[in-house]
């Protein structure tokens, strides 16, 4: 396994993981833009020309792009997010120059036809309805308005219904224009590929990139003090629960700590968590916890959904927990699994072409390299127990804590009342 990465002359990276085994390759073009990069008036717009560039090139029909994919066997996809968007796909390794194609090409020449944009506004649409109407889903994004308010953090990453309504195909093009450039773009690849062959492929496909300017964002504001809860009425059978806490960045030296205690608390079915609210007491079906790291901010979610009647008992619990992770250091057997099962987890993970296609994009947009991995894996062995203890006391603090609470008759005095 070798990685590679190639800065062209334009400012476009090439990055690749050649992996000589492998009977895949998978493929990635990479947009350094994302939720936060919009203004309020145009909140969705990156997710809506993810969408649109799907719609059709001056090439290909929408048909024909899922066609010369998933007609050989392969995959086509694509995600937004708040710091990036990227376009992928994995085929046999022997279609591989299609796939770069095709990416290629529905990245540098999308239609952006009336018709198109009216007919996807309809579908976008009803994505938004649909995470609203997922308890699970739309208590997420109650909890990031409330612990990111007036900021782009805090939006929604597919925009509201009266945003979406409101962009038309001039909006588009100069978003695009402005945010799709060469300094903006990575291309990554793994798999069964060469990294010279990779880099003249692609330094021709996107060589009309225009030159762009670095993109700035907004800072986010330190957050207020004292515990805030949001709650929403809602017909269902659970409560769904996700308490935010602020938290380390992606270049935070301290992230490692923060992974570990993620671990922990809710990473998996060994976890603290997991084990004391539902396999002893049966209170709920699932609860986890996620750090969602970005530039210069994070935050740490524990997120939950159960039955009203057990929302008391599981928020104590999961008070106690904390409070026990701060003061008690993990003893040497579990902290050994929870490395353990760091590192395992990412070592299965990287053996597929996929993994180290997303790996290698993610790296070269936050950290400006590949990242080796078997150094991550040595900066987590080498985490001291105590500093577990350390970043909990620093990072779980209810006093800079939001709750969102959505289901039938949210009791916000009762939450601030156990957290607060």
């Amino acid at each position: 396994m070798k990685t590679a990465l190639t800065t062209l002359p334009g400012g476009l990276r090439v990055a690749t993981c050649e992996m000589p085994h492998a009977e895949t390759a998978a493929a990635g073009v990479w947009a350094g833009v994302g939720g936060r990069h919009e203004p309020a008036r145009l909140s969705g717009i990156s997710h809506f020309i993810e969408h649109m560039l799907f719609k059709g090139t001056s090439r290909r029909s929408a048909r024909k792009i899922m066609e010369e994919i998933e007609g050989v066997g392969g995959d086509l996809n694509a995600f937004t997010s708040e710091e990036r968007t990227c376009y992928y796909g994995a085929v046999a390794s022997e279609f591989f120059p299609r796939l770069c194609d095709v990416l290629c090409d529905l990245y540098m020449n999308p239609r952006f036809a009336a018709g198109d944009i009216e007919r996807e506004r309809g579908v976008i649409g009803e994505e938004i309805l649909m995470y609203r109407d997922e308890p699970s889903s739309h208590v997420q994004e109650l909890l990031n308005q409330n612990f990111w308010p007036a900021h782009p953090l805090g939006r929604s990453l597919t925009g509201t219904l009266e945003t979406i309504e409101s962009m038309g195909r001039e909006e588009f093009l100069g978003y695009r224009k402005t945010h799709y450039h060469s300094r903006s773009t990575v291309f990554t690849a793994a798999g069964r590929v060469r990294h010279e062959e990779v880099v003249d492929r692609v330094a021709a496909m996107l060589e009309g990139l225009p030159k762009g300017k670095t993109l700035k964002t907004a800072p986010v504001p330190p957050p207020p003090r004292g515990l805030r809860v949001a709650a929403e009425a809602r017909d269902t059978q659970q409560t769904q629960i996700a308490i935010g806490f602020p938290c380390t960045s992606s270049h935070d030296p301290a992230r490692f700590a923060v992974h570990l205690l993620h671990i922990l608390l809710g990473g998996n079915a060994s976890s603290r968590l997991f084990q004391q609210l539902r396999e002893r007491r049966g209170l709920c079906y699932s609860v986890s916890t996620h750090p969602n790291p970005f530039a210069d901010t994070g935050m740490f979610n524990i997120s939950l959904g159960l039955e009203a009647r057990n929302v008391v008992k599981s928020l104590r619990l999961i008070r106690a927990e904390i409070e026990r992770i701060k003061r008690t250091p993990p003893g040497a057997a579990e902290f050994r699994r929870a490395k353990e099962y760091a590192i395992g987890s990412s070592r299965m993970s990287l053996e597929r072409t996929s993994s180290q296609n997303m790996r290698a994009g993610a790296s070269v947009l936050t950290y400006g390299e590949i990242v080796n991995f078997e150094e991550v894996h040595a900066k987590l062995r080498a985490v001291p127990a105590a500093e577990v203890c350390e970043v909990a006391s620093k990072l779980l603090d209810f006093e800079q804590a939001t709750v969102a609470i959505v289901g039938p008759s949210p009791n916000q005095s009762m939450v601030t009342s156990i957290l607060g």
